[in-house]
């Protein structure tokens, strides 16, 4: 039997592996809807939701995280840049390869911190 090679690592940043509450908004649409951050790196974020939603859909996102004895967030735009069905033991909706296009500086070091707790 043959074994298959690794396969070839293509991401450009790691992923930090992560368990965070996302909210996000499809820009002009009037509500907001939550899912969880699988993972993520400087460029861009893993997530699941139930809503289904467009591949090139773009998004305000705000990821809450514990920071110390507090909780705050970042916050930025991004795309979807691909997206899968996704069924887990107690759970079903989707996946979602987000690519951030803006954020601003300030929640850029908030994002490389929550990173560099996941990568010392």
């Amino acid at each position: 039997m043959d074994k298959e090679a690794p396969r070839e690592e293509r991401r450009k940043c790691p992923r930090a592996y992560l368990d965070l509450p996302v909210e996000y908004r499809v820009m002009n649409a009037p509500y907001a809807h939550g899912g969880l951050v699988v993972n993520a790196s400087e460029m861009g974020l893993l997530i699941n939701s139930v809503k289904d939603i467009l591949v090139g859909s773009k998004l305000n996102i705000a990821v809450l995280f514990p920071k110390g004895f507090q909780l705050t967030d970042f916050e930025a735009s991004a795309e979807i840049i691909w997206k899968d069905y996704h069924q887990e033991e107690n759970w079903e909706g989707y996946r979602y390869g987000l690519k951030f296009t803006e954020i601003l500086e300030e929640d850029r070091r908030k994002l490389h911190q929550l990173l560099s707790v996941q990568f010392p």
